[in-house]
């Protein structure tokens, strides 16, 4: 069988890397416009900040290594067609060869590309978005050449934006953090939750510009100011990372798509089109919090969908167990991690819930030293008293615990369940009546 992949980021490693260790026979060729692959994004924040002293590290494969194990690898090349009825891919290299490839089988892995927001200035030196691994190199060189870029406006204050507002302070800049929203953080946290990341970062001197709406960036060739519906800000250099859209152009007339324009996968992975497969953030996934799909663009998303699709093309009979988009972030060593659905997310949504707060402290109250406070949300449904979200903040790195309630979500575990699980206690670790059981058993 021979397999096309278009796209070998985290979604299309995990999925060729999968076919060629447990299925030797097939063809695998790769088509990716990139120059490198298997760049977490993830770290570029602690790149910029110098919490890592190379962005060396941030890569897990290559193009070598995937060459090695079997696959034929076309990088800096870009599908510019393709013909699902022929089963053809047309793609065009950096230095203008064309390639005609055909298919048994296709997967599209196209990943993400960042929200370009229609104002004014977008074209103006050091405007920057931070996505790509030569993103992330672009904003370094220029910090490291340009002692003139003191000011920095980060756009949009989600984990990217919350996390390279972190890393400019590390590196001694002023830094304004713009939103739309009154919060921080607001897709994965609910207010309480959010007021302390607003807390933190303002304790550490970022300054909070939110519920302020980007209308224009000024300057003379390059940046000088952005202004806002409110304000407006001397600034050296601007962070655009309002978000991501699904990158879906090749096939959004032939495959169905979501509300957002994502690939509607089942499952398996599989489109509506015989034999085309989509993974990673082109693609929905079936979100278990919500029982529906939905858009959840995660780098352990895309791993784990890329595995399903790679046995789900060559035969087996395996599905995905759907996600619960599991997350976490660490600023300034205030930690903060979640699963599922919040409070504010389920009512927008008409689902009804209730929710469980406490807090308390990490280990026994004997224990003296590193004991901070955790708090935590336990969100379940009202009808059936599902667990389907939570949020966990401290100072410790409690950050496992999500795991737990990641499979309670998937496995419909409900509160009552929850409250009499098994949790064992030692001084070291917790409380006798730690703050997952004690906030499960004060559930109505």
């Amino acid at each position: 069988m021979k397999i096309v992949v278009v796209g070998a980021n985290h979604a299309g490693t995990a999925c060729i890397n999968t076919m060629l260790k447990n299925y030797k026979d097939n063809e695998v060729v790769v088509f990716d416009r990139n120059s490198n692959i298997s760049f977490l994004g993830c770290g570029m924040a602690l790149w910029i900040g110098n919490q890592i002293s190379t962005g060396d590290g941030l890569f897990y494969s290559s193009k070598e290594k995937l060459e090695a194990a079997g696959a034929k690898i076309n990088m800096e090349t870009e599908v510019k067609d393709i013909d699902f009825d022929k089963k053809i891919v047309y793609a065009e290299d950096i230095n203008g060869k064309k390639y005609e490839e055909s298919y048994d089988k296709l997967i599209l892995s196209t990943g993400s590309l960042p929200v370009q927001i229609p104002i004014p200035g977008m074209e103006l030196e050091h405007v920057q978005f931070v996505k790509l691994y030569q993103n992330a190199k672009e904003v370094i060189e220029k910090l490291n050449t340009n002692s003139e870029i003191k000011n920095i406006a980060v756009v949009g204050a989600g984990y990217i934006g919350v996390e390279l507002a972190e890393a400019f302070r590390l590196k001694g800049k002023e830094v304004y953090l713009i939103d739309s929203c009154d919060d921080c953080l607001g897709t994965y946290y609910d207010e309480i939750f959010r007021k302390k990341m607003n807390e933190q970062l303002a304790s550490k001197g970022v300054k909070l510009k939110l519920g302020q709406l980007v209308k224009e960036i000024k300057g003379k060739g390059k940046v000088e100011k952005i202004v806002t519906d409110k304000e407006e800000f001397d600034v050296d250099m601007v962070i655009m990372c309002v978000g991501f859209k699904p990158n879906t152009a090749l096939g959004k007339d032939k495959i169905n798509l979501f509300k957002n324009g994502a690939y509607i996968v089942d499952k398996t992975q599989k489109t509506n089109l015989d034999d085309v497969y989509a993974i990673g953030d082109c693609a929905t996934v079936y979100d278990n919090s919500i029982d529906d799909i939905n858009y959840i663009a995660l780098a352990s998303n895309a791993l784990r969908s890329g595995l399903v699709a790679a046995y789900s093309v060559l035969g087996k009979d395996i599905q995905s167990n759907g996600v619960q988009g599991s997350n976490g972030i660490c600023i300034f060593d205030l930690k903060m991690v979640s699963t599922g659905v919040t409070e504010h997310r389920a009512k927008k949504m008409g689902i009804e819930v209730e929710c469980t707060d406490y807090e308390a402290r990490q280990k026994a109250g004997f224990m003296e030293e590193d004991n901070p406070n955790v708090k935590i949300r336990i969100v379940y449904r009202k009808d059936n008293r599902w667990v389907i979200g939570a949020q966990l903040v401290s100072k410790y790195d409690m950050s496992m615990a999500v795991h737990m309630f990641s499979l309670a979500i998937q496995e419909k575990v409900t509160i009552d369940k929850l409250a009499m699980t098994d949790l064992f206690f030692l001084p070291h670790f917790n409380e006798p009546y730690n703050y997952i059981t004690v906030a499960a058993l004060n559930a109505k």
